[in-house]
């Protein structure tokens, strides 16, 4: 197992958000959360990645338990995180924006290569590797995003709301882009308002409802489950 989150509570003061909530990645695995804005799937992302840290439960990543380490720590294991709204440098380069993702690592021969790989995925970052990251329409802030993760060479990628604000057209691309990552062996939690999105292109799905899971399993036999065709699927 990549990552196991085992029984999770997450509090936003008194508020508690992620109510004993465990998930497993494989490797290779794409994971999807779906549900309703304020279920908790962004909070157990950040969870993960150390920036909300669990009040109770633990975090196992590659046979390492992880949940006491700082974000930079647990970004140095291998996991990135793509948080929702991209949170890029706007006045930075898309260039300047990229290497900011392995700012953490010192294998400068590696991080080149990294950087060609990164421009195989997005050529058009290459394109406008000088440009300004606000200059970037929307789905080419995403890829950014996607990109400025993959810098710090993760073994998982926590992706909050990729298709968000695109286009069908647009959001296809992201989706293919996912595909693609999955090939390299890198595994992926999706985080996404899109449970059509989510279920197509994950291998297994939880339903996240008021911070707790309601269902999880294979994607293909969550969505046909009565509940997620009415609440997410629009059948």
């Amino acid at each position: 197992m990549l990552l196991s989150v085992k029984d999770i509570h997450v509090y936003y003061g008194l508020l508690e958000a992620v109510k004993g909530v465990s998930v497993g990645v494989t490797e290779k695995g794409i994971v999807a959360l779906i549900g309703a804005n304020g279920a908790g799937k962004s909070t157990i992302l950040r969870a993960i990645s150390g920036l909300n840290r669990p009040k109770s439960g633990e975090i196992w990543f590659q046979d390492r338990r992880i949940d006491k380490l700082s974000p930079q720590d647990i970004v140095k294991l291998g996991i990135g995180h793509v948080p929702e709204g991209k949170r890029l440098f706007g006045e930075m380069s898309v260039q300047d924006n990229l290497l900011m993702g392995a700012y953490l690592r010192r294998d400068w021969d590696e991080i080149r290569q990294t950087l060609e790989e990164v421009y195989v995925h997005f050529p058009i970052l290459e394109e406008r590797r000088k440009q300004s990251a606000a200059t970037l329409s929307g789905g080419e802030q995403q890829m950014l995003a996607i990109g400025r993760a993959l810098m710090s060479a993760p073994k998982l990628l926590l992706l909050d709301e990729p298709s968000m604000g695109l286009s069908p057209l647009m959001g296809q691309e992201i989706v293919d882009i996912i595909s693609t990552l999955h090939e390299s062996k890198i595994g992926i939690i999706l985080v996404e308002q899109n449970a059509e999105l989510a279920l197509d292109i994950s291998t297994r799905c939880y339903v996240i409802e008021l911070g707790r899971i309601t269902l999880e399993g294979e994607s293909a036999k969550v969505r046909n489950d009565e509940n997620v065709k009415k609440a997410y699927l629009g059948m």
